[in-house]
């Protein structure tokens, strides 16, 4: 399996960050189990979003019941961008259009919040515009002005991702984001600080940010001896994935 392949089957197989309650969705409406193609290339903006989103829209494509009635739509308003929508779908059993908007995010927990390795990123500031700004757009005066013809009936947000607790410091893992229940399945990787390192007993090896999310099977490499002062994301070869991050994280 290529690496793209593994990362489109870890779309179809992993659960959403927060259960499900609309509009918080999962894939499963597509009921696609169509592998992707060996010869499947992806040459768009490398950035990690941008490929998730690909592979999100690999999945709607293969699905028998819906189709993609478009795509990135940007919505101006007085010469400036309010935003982009990800996908317009049409439900052909219904001829109903869907709004969705996917993300895929890797949250670590301190001090009972959930931060981004980047610590501007937090996962309630992020869901609270996913659901408030990003989900609204299908219905703003902007868009119906701009694209009559494109009258959703729902909004669905698929949050995708990995959420990391430190297993050396006293942590207690919230249950909820916002109202919305967390899913404890993807509570499952760890992370430290640097100085806590030596406590892994492991072996951690390192992973570019295409493999995120599925991580990797081949670990002939040789794992981190040294660790600086930029975060690292790793794997050990039991499958356990581990952020080991710097003593000014996340205050710097």
């Amino acid at each position: 399996m290529t690496p793209i392949q593994r990362f489109y089957q870890w779309v179809i197989d992993s659960p959403p960050l927060l259960e499900l309650r609309p509009p918080i969705s999962d894939l499963s409406v597509f009921s696609s189990s169509q592998r992707l193609d060996d010869t499947h290339i992806y040459q768009g903006n490398p950035r990690l979003g941008f490929l998730y989103q690909h592979l999100c829209e690999q999945v709607i494509i293969a699905s028998p019941n819906h189709s993609i009635k478009h795509d990135e739509i940007q919505i101006n308003v007085d010469g400036r961008t309010l935003g982009a929508i990800d996908f317009i779908v049409e439900n052909q059993q219904s001829n109903l259009l869907e709004h969705w908007e996917v993300a895929i995010k890797f949250y670590l927990l301190h001090e009972d919040i959930w931060f981004g390795p980047n610590s501007h990123d937090q996962l309630d500031k992020k869901l609270e515009r996913m659901l408030n700004h990003q989900l609204a757009m299908s219905s703003s005066s902007a868009f119906v002005e701009q694209y009559p013809e494109l009258k959703t009936n729902s909004e669905h947000l698929l949050m995708q991702g990995r959420l990391y607790i430190n297993p050396f410091l006293e942590q207690s893992i919230p249950t909820e984001c916002l109202g919305y229940k967390i899913n404890p399945s993807q509570v499952n990787g760890f992370w430290c600080y640097k100085s806590q390192v030596h406590l892994v007993e492991e072996g951690l090896y390192p992973i570019n940010k295409d493999q995120w999310a599925a991580g990797i099977d081949n670990f002939d490499g040789e794992p981190i001896k040294e660790f600086d002062d930029r975060f690292i994301h790793a794997q050990t070869n039991t499958g356990q994935f581990w952020f080991v991050m710097p003593e000014s994280w996340p205050h710097n």
